[in-house]
């Protein structure tokens, strides 16, 4: 079932101080400040010990749980999946965790990458089958950072090959048009299948402090927090705050986005009631 590491717990502050969020504002990256908002004011946590999956749940280990269950994904049962093709999101007949771009993509080739198109609902069946749960968004993000601030697992200097993000395959983008062009040309070239790498890739530089691999990049994260503001009082973007109380934490980025999507603290947030997509997989916590 993956090998899980001991997280000592502890105090920490969780999310962003001001100062990163002024970083992030004159960055070169295209998103306003508001969008970062909900990453403040940092809120001080205490974690009691706990043990978390080193790596991402992977396909081989989904296909083992659902040989085991008999388990339908949601998008199995309804028949399509969420990908981003040339021009944007899509939803896609025949996609699903071992189709993840559409029928005939499936390849024993990705049984080491972290499976993708699995909703809250599917992380959570798949955590109870092997005894385990989803992590707290504090819990994620103490195992991303430890107890003292990291912009990254590793620190705070941007490393391009320490995560798999689009500026591994891509180069440095610096707005949504590059971006968009180097997207639309591995579309053309591909078809819309996630660009996954086998889970630990990274871990010669990339581990966090704590010894978990891929909290940067590969696949954002399922965690089992209901999505709420720090502090009702930021001013945040509209589309964040519509989330709030309704979504699920998804923490850590995925190989689609650009380092500034990818760091412990980044907080984004999906829709439990059965939605997926080719960027968004998960990993398993455990009381000690």
């Amino acid at each position: 079932m993956g090998q899980m590491v001991r997280i000592p717990g502890g105090m920490f502050l969780q999310g962003s101080p001001p100062w990163l969020i002024d970083w992030l504002d004159q960055a070169d990256q295209p998103l306003p400040r508001t969008w970062f908002a909900d990453e403040t004011p940092q809120v001080s946590r205490r974690l009691p010990p706990y043990r978390m999956d080193r790596h991402l749940v992977t396909v081989a280990d989904f296909r083992r749980f659902v040989r085991a269950t008999g388990y339908r994904t949601d998008a199995e049962r309804r028949g399509f999946g969420l990908v981003y093709e040339a021009l944007g999101w899509v939803e896609r007949d025949g996609v699903c965790w071992h189709s993840p771009g559409g029928p005939d993509t499936g390849s024993p080739g990705y049984d080491d990458h972290p499976v993708v198109h699995v909703s809250w609902e599917d992380a959570n069946t798949y955590a109870q089958w092997a005894g385990k749960r989803l992590p707290t968004e504090s819990e994620w993000e103490f195992a991303a950072r430890g107890s003292g601030f990291r912009i990254w697992p590793w620190g705070d200097t941007w490393q391009v090959d320490h995560a798999n993000t689009a500026e591994l395959h891509a180069g440095p983008l610096n707005s949504l048009a590059a971006w968009r062009e180097w997207w639309q040309a591995m579309c053309e070239k591909h078809g819309p299948v996630p660009h996954t790498t086998p889970v630990g890739m990274f871990s010669r530089h990339g581990d966090s402090t704590l010894g978990c691999a891929d909290m940067a990049g590969n696949v954002y994260e399922w965690t089992s927090t209901l999505s709420e503001l720090y502090d009702e009082g930021v001013v945040c973007d509209p589309t964040v705050r519509m989330a709030m109380g309704r979504y699920r934490v998804i923490r850590g980025g995925s190989w689609m986005n650009f380092r500034y999507q990818v760091r412990c603290s980044e907080r984004m947030h999906g829709d439990p009631t059965g939605w997926s997509s080719f960027a968004h997989g998960f990993r398993c916590a455990q009381d000690e």
